[in-house]
């Protein structure tokens, strides 16, 4: 019997201690992926090329930086041309430019220069400066003209834009033939400036500045200045030109001999006035110069003329985006005279504050030491002139003047 209890535990034990087995997977394991070639896809660092110098900045940058501060602000001056000594003036205030008017071009007995003196006349004043000078004339033709009035020079008077106008034919362009001639013949005597054209619009005949624009809209004198500034860029000798007079005269009264305030809205410029500028910026090549009127455009700023406006140069540079250099007109012009007046203040340093970089007035021999007197005691920063000097040089070097 014990052999039989001792035989099951036997058997029970075994039992218990057996087990299935789990089938055996004889299969390959997958393969492990690839490791990343780390160097084909490593960006890789190549080496920046330096940035081609500029020329036109390079120049102006190494001649403003060798520039006394006296030589810097002699730039910023567009002078009406003196009637006596103008080389040795011109040499002595460092001036950057000379501005002739219809005196300019007779003698001292009142007759009219020759082509030859004339050119010597001029390049007395080259000579003597430092820096080649800017020597600009208004000849905007009918009204307004200036060297054409000498029969030495010119076999008659330029012709208004109107007439002009006037006389267009479907053959040729007669503004491409009136700029090409007009424009070589002043190079041919050295004068390298015409202070036209006349941008503002204007339909009414008895306006104040009816005769000297092309008297009809936006759009017409739009094509007008762009023609006028296309082909002073394409002429075969290269010459300045001068858009005047920003924002746009409309029909104010005559500055020269008071204020003038404008109360159009802005929407009026936007839609009208600033079109003939905007036509010229868009083509101009460097050569071109704005010059801003005295008028008080109340919309812009109700307190100052226009010339004497930050406002007015700041919606010139940020809203028409011109980067060439701005002129104020004749600071001897009562509308501006009577105001530095009442500011007890120069009217060349409030220009200058305000934004323009180059300055049209007679009494240069007053108003530079102005200018540097507001430069020493900080009223005109110096980083002010030193920009609207740079912006004198550019337009120089753009003219060829200087290299």
């Amino acid at each position: 019997m014990k052999q039989f209890i001792f035989l099951a535990l036997t058997i029970f034990l075994l039992a218990g201690c057996s087990s299935v087995s789990a089938p055996v997977d004889t299969s390959e394991p997958p393969p492990s992926p690839p490791e990343e070639d780390q160097t084909v896809f490593a960006p890789v660092e190549l080496p920046q090329p330096e940035p081609e110098p500029d020329p036109r900045q390079e120049a102006i940058e190494t001649l403003l930086s060798s520039m006394t501060e006296e030589e810097k602000v002699g730039q910023l001056f567009f002078a009406r041309c003196p009637e006596r000594n103008g080389a040795p003036l011109a040499a002595e205030y460092h001036l950057g430019g000379y501005l002739l008017f219809g005196r300019d071009f007779k003698d001292s007995e009142e007759n009219w220069l020759t082509a030859e003196q004339l050119t010597e006349t001029i390049q007395s004043y080259q000579e003597a400066a430092s820096i080649p000078m800017l020597i600009g004339v208004d000849e905007e033709g009918g009204t307004v003209v200036r060297a054409s009035r000498n029969p030495n020079l010119f076999e008659e008077p330029c012709k208004s834009p109107q007439w002009l106008d006037s006389h267009q034919q479907t053959e040729y362009d007669v503004f491409a033939r009136d700029i090409w001639d007009k424009n070589n013949n002043l190079r041919l005597y050295g004068i390298n400036v015409n202070f036209a054209p006349v941008c503002d619009v204007s339909t009414d005949p008895k306006s104040f500045i009816y005769n000297r624009t092309l008297g009809k809209d936006a759009a017409a004198t739009a094509e007008y200045v762009r023609s006028v500034i296309q082909g002073s860029n394409g002429a075969q000798i290269s010459i300045g030109t001068v858009m005047k007079h920003f924002p746009g005269y409309g029909d104010n009264a005559d500055t020269h001999t008071g204020s003038a305030v404008d109360e159009r809205p802005i929407e009026t410029f936007r839609t009208s006035d600033f079109l003939p500028f905007q036509a010229g910026i868009e083509v101009s090549d460097g050569t071109t110069a704005v010059l801003v009127s005295h008028n008080t455009v109340i919309c812009m700023d109700p307190h100052r003329p226009a010339s004497l406006s930050p406002a007015v140069y700041q919606i010139l540079r940020e809203e028409l985006g011109f980067e060439g250099p701005a002129l104020t007109d004749d600071l001897a012009m009562k509308a501006i005279t009577q105001y530095a007046k009442k500011e007890k203040q120069s009217p060349a340093v409030l220009a200058l504050a305000a934004g323009c970089d180059m300055v049209i007035t007679t009494d240069f021999q007053i108003q530079i030491p102005q200018v540097l007197a507001a430069l020493k005691d900080g009223t005109l920063s110096q980083s002010r002139v030193d920009q609207a000097a740079a912006r004198v040089l550019g337009w120089k070097y753009d003219l060829g003047l200087i290299s």
